[in-house]
């Protein structure tokens, strides 16, 4: 087995060039992630560059090795000096600049940015946003809705009296009656986000992070409400949450990945078929998950469901 050296991917020489370009014979661009030569502000908030494994190197020395590597941009980076003052030193060649020069003037003439640099405006009003286009995108918003488990009470019919969260009432009231309160209804729907825990910054809240398990105050409510209808809960699983509590007591669990009110109540009543399917598994415990091995897939003991799991609704 080949060896790599324990550096972040931007620096690795062994992935950049070894695996990718020569074993795998890719010849396109290479651009690191961000903020890995020097310390940068982002978002208002000081962070240390990201230069895993060479902490020790200076600015400049990581540029170098990150040129050795075989990578063409630097992510994030928008002062030429450093480089300059590279090419000017000896340090980095102007033969090597241009090899990465031509992979990234290459794609700009494929995509014909010389000839044709400017947007018809005209043309882009007739595509972005076109009917044909808005019709794929609520299509493959419906595909995706992931129904995980059904008492029976799905599909619901047509007309009946609803109690929502997270649902515009006027997105429900084409599926039902929308109701105030649980006890007036025949069904609730609630939309929850899977947990994260908030941080320290609001760089680091883009990336959600922490436990997996819903804070017990929204279990409870869910409970609340299950108690007094049959209630469907939807998670946007953008993290595999720990959604045994929530099976538990709920009627119905699906699973969306960022579609719209309109997509899932066309699922759930039945108006287009539940087609969806995990795309990982759904850990049973936050104990599971802390036990499991970060780089293998699939790793979690006894997932409470399984990667490509989603049921069909029959009427």
């Amino acid at each position: 087995m080949c060896a790599y050296e324990e550096v972040g991917f931007g620096f690795n020489k062994g992935v950049l060039t070894g695996l990718l370009r020569e074993r795998f014979g890719f010849d396109g661009i290479v651009c690191t992630d961000w903020g890995l030569v020097t310390d940068q502000p982002i978002m208002g908030t000081d962070f240390a560059a990201r230069a895993w494994g060479v902490e020790h190197l200076t600015p400049a020395e990581r540029m170098v090795k990150i040129l050795d590597a075989g990578a063409d941009q630097f992510g994030g980076a928008h002062d030429p000096s450093l480089l300059l003052g590279l090419v000017r030193d000896g340090l980095v060649s102007e033969e090597r600049l241009d090899v990465s020069a031509r992979r990234l003037l290459r794609e700009k003439f494929e995509l014909g940015l010389f000839e044709n640099p400017f947007v018809d405006v005209e043309a882009a009003d007739a595509i972005v946003g076109s009917i044909e286009f808005r019709a794929a995108g609520e299509a493959a918003q419906r595909a995706s809705i992931t129904v995980l488990s059904n008492d029976g009470t799905l599909p619901l019919r047509r007309g009946v009296k609803l109690y929502v969260e997270g649902v515009a009432p006027d997105v429900a009231a084409r599926f039902g009656e929308v109701v105030q309160t649980p006890e007036e209804a025949d069904a609730a729907i609630l939309r929850l986000q899977a947990p994260y825990e908030q941080r320290g910054t609001m760089f680091e809240n883009f990336f959600h992070a922490g436990s997996l398990d819903f804070p017990e105050e929204v279990v409870a409510h869910v409970r609340e409400v299950s108690a007094v209808v049959p209630t469907i809960v939807d998670v946007f699983l953008d993290r595999p949450a720990i959604l045994g509590p929530i099976v538990e007591v709920a009627a119905a669990v699906a699973a969306n990945w960022g579609a719209g009110a309109d997509a899932l109540l066309d699922v759930l009543t039945g108006a287009a078929p539940a087609t969806g399917k995990l795309p990982f598994d759904v850990p049973g415990s936050m104990a599971a998950v802390e036990a499991s091995r970060p780089d293998v897939p699939f790793d979690t003991a006894d997932p409470l469901f399984r990667f490509g799991h989603g049921l069909s609704l029959k009427p």
